[in-house]
């Protein structure tokens, strides 16, 4: 056996390609590989530079690792989809070739058998045959899933290079025999809706009233029997009796309806006072700062 190498590791396999006839799969098989060829070649990957196996519905590649990684990655974003358009537009139903990858990047080794060996291929490979990517493909328009490695999207993804937006890749957590594979999948996460995040934390801030938006509190809900703010007594109202002082009603973080520093205000919204506020019939005064 040779000594492990560094290698990146490309996976392309066909959706549901057991359920063809033989004539159905020898042509998904051609498809396949000249998909796969006029991708590599698209992203300065030539033969010399790369190892294949064949493994029926599925094509394996150990790829140099002085190739570019980022060409590969953009290569498969954008030419992939594209030939298989092409190819599916000219096929018949039942010829439709739709296709479920993974990139990953580790050390290899080839037996005396020509066989690879190596955890990272290892891997590779249960994040090819997840059940994650599997759905995924289902909910994809373009007929391509595609999934990286954790390492792989420490590496390269997440450095947002032209072409490869890290935007676009998102966590998941595989299971797999040997315990849970972290990998990151392009395009959205199988039912996952808008508002999810698998790595988000949403701190709503210390003492936010519920609803709240993050901003600012929510408003508070003034206690039953309370009247509203329209049914209170305006200040200097008529009847003979002398009109109650200045009412200041706080809702969340504004002053509505009262009388500060002897002028009337409608409303002060989403600001503070500090220092000293004095209400009065004698025209009030205010001290402090108002930000």
């Amino acid at each position: 056996m040779t000594d492990p190498v560094s290698r990146t590791i490309l996976l392309l396999d066909i959706e549901r390609f057991s359920d063809r006839d033989d004539v159905e799969q020898a042509y998904l098989r051609r498809m396949l590989y000249d998909i796969t060829d006029r991708t590599l070649e698209g992203a300065g990957i030539d033969e010399t530079r790369r190892l294949r196996a064949d493994r029926g519905d599925s094509v394996m590649a150990l790829i140099d690792a002085n190739a570019s990684v980022t060409a590969l990655l953009r290569a498969l974003l954008t030419d992939v989809p594209a030939h298989l358009r092409t190819v599916n537009r000219m096929a018949s139903r039942s010829a439709q070739i739709r296709l479920r990858g993974v990139v990953a990047i580790g050390y290899v080794a080839v037996d005396e058998h020509d066989g690879w060996v190596g955890s990272d291929l290892n891997h590779a490979c249960r994040l090819l045959d997840a059940g994650m990517l599997r759905e995924a493909l289902r909910e994809r328009t373009n007929d391509f899933a595609l999934c990286v490695s954790d390492a792989l999207y420490a590496g390269v993804v997440r450095h947002d290079h032209v072409g490869v937006p890290a935007a676009d890749f998102h966590p998941v957590t595989v299971e797999s025999k040997n315990g849970h594979l972290r990998a990151w999948l392009h395009g959205p996460v199988p039912g996952a809706t808008a508002a999810d995040g698998p790595e988000d934390h949403c701190d709503t801030g210390a003492g936010e009233a519920p609803g709240g938006s993050g901003g600012r509190p929510a408003p508070r809900v003034p206690p039953r029997g309370t009247p509203a703010p329209e049914d209170r007594p305006a200040p200097g109202g008529s009847g003979g009796a002398p009109a109650p002082g200045p009412v200041v009603t706080i809702q969340g973080g504004t002053f509505s309806g009262g009388v500060i520093g002897g002028a009337q205000y409608g409303g002060i919204s989403g600001g503070h006072f500090s220092g000293d506020v004095v209400l009065g019939e004698d025209g009030g005064r205010e001290r402090g700062e108002r930000p």
